[in-house]
């Protein structure tokens, strides 16, 4: 044993995409073993992304290491009984399968709670298990459409998704935290649970904001780009050589922003501006004073002025700005996780344990854990060959 939090649990995984297989390389990094059961040639469609890794999927490199991989025809008789096997051996079964298709793959996860009281199945659906729309796929962006999330994001102009899959990874981070729960609860009592996270539930729950605006009051919050619909000054603001988010929490942060670091105290008493009510009000007005100043600076100068005033702010970086940032290079975040395609750098995870690093597997190619599973479940070298012969089991 050693002090990962989830050593010694198994997870049987039938995923593909992002949600599930978020969830599971969560599980992973906590210590769990994860048995990813995978289409043999195709594999977890995700593989076939991009080729921006290296010559592997972006996608896929980010949510599968630590994993294992088996590959399977789950169409045959063969390759279903090595997933009961697997299941049978394992803590957890997950899966994020197109409706109804587990069930007819016989891998039900409420039969096989059923038959397992003490297995624990945790299932990713777009809508749920019942209600009008429950046998429709869905994809990321379509629940986003669908939640209204896309009525949010976006300029006044034009609506837009997000830039990363948030109805996915608001489906994953859910079912890991349910899992965790229930491996809790199994210690206590030896029972197992049948789990569900639907990605239109995950990303309602999101919109709540929003959505308790919307009901209380009738309105349906503007979209503001980087503005904040509730809270002003919160923005991006010019300066002499770029721009700056400032983002003013109450009413002290106003006086502290323009009286202390603009050093415009007839600004930050003007009857249009005291409180946040009337500076929301106000929006354009505002806005345009706070941009008046903040021009006459350089946005390092700016930023050293806020920060000793007290006055929350960010650079509007892009995503090399965030692989370059000094916070991860310097508090050691960076780390190399090993691929078929070679070594690649990936963060830690975010989760800390002050006792124990958690670790970072290595990613697998399709089938590379194959025939060391079958020996594990059981089957002899004969047989093992023979599933693979048959094309029941795929190798790498």
């Amino acid at each position: 044993m050693t002090d990962l939090p989830l050593d010694g649990v198994t997870v049987v995984a039938l995923e593909q995409a992002v949600a599930a297989p978020l969830a599971t390389r969560h599980l992973a990094d906590l210590g769990a073993r994860v048995i990813k059961i995978e289409r043999i040639g195709e594999g977890d469609f995700a593989r076939n992304y991009d080729r921006a890794v290296g010559g592997m999927a972006s996608h896929f490199v980010w949510l599968n290491r630590g994993k294992e991989s088996i590959a399977l025809d789950l169409k045959s008789r063969g390759g279903v009984a090595v997933a009961h096997r697997l299941i049978e051996s394992a803590d957890v079964f997950v899966q994020n399968s197109a409706p109804g298709a587990a069930a007819r793959l016989g891998l039900d996860p409420a039969a096989l709670a059923a038959a397992d009281p003490a297995l624990i199945t945790a299932s990713i659906t777009g809508y749920g298990d019942d209600g009008p729309f429950c046998d429709r796929k869905a994809y990321d962006l379509l629940i986003q459409a669908e939640t209204g999330l896309v009525s949010l994001t976006g300029t006044p102009d034009a609506a837009s998704k997000t830039g990363v899959p948030s109805s996915d990874i608001a489906a994953g981070m859910y079912l890991a935290q349910s899992i965790l729960a229930a491996l809790f609860r199994k210690a206590r009592t030896g029972r197992g649970a049948v789990l569900d996270v639907s990605m239109f539930d995950a990303t309602a729950e999101w919109i709540g904001h929003p959505m308790y605006v919307q009901m209380h009051t009738g309105e349906l919050l503007p979209r503001r780009g980087l503005g904040h619909a509730s809270i002003v000054p919160y923005d991006s603001y010019p300066t002499a050589d770029g721009q700056l988010l400032i983002g003013v929490q109450n009413d002290r942060g106003w006086r502290a922003l323009m009286a202390g670091v603009l050093e415009r105290p007839d600004v930050a008493d003007d009857p249009r501006f005291v409180s946040n009510t009337d500076r929301v009000a106000h929006r354009a007005e505002c806005d345009t004073a706070v941009a008046a100043e903040t021009v006459r600076f350089t946005g390092s100068d700016l930023s050293s002025r806020l920060e000793a005033a007290g006055v929350p702010s960010a650079v509007v970086n892009d995503v090399a700005g965030l692989v370059d940032h000094p916070q991860l290079s310097e508090r050691d975040r960076w780390r190399t996780v090993t691929t078929p395609v070679g070594p690649v750098r990936g963060l830690l995870p975010p989760m800390g344990f002050a006792d124990v690093e958690l670790p970072m597997g290595d990613v697998p190619a399709l089938g590379a854990h194959s025939r060391a599973l079958l020996t594990e479940l059981g089957y002899d070298a004969a047989d093992s060959e023979q599933l693979v012969a048959c094309g029941v089991v795929g190798v790498e």
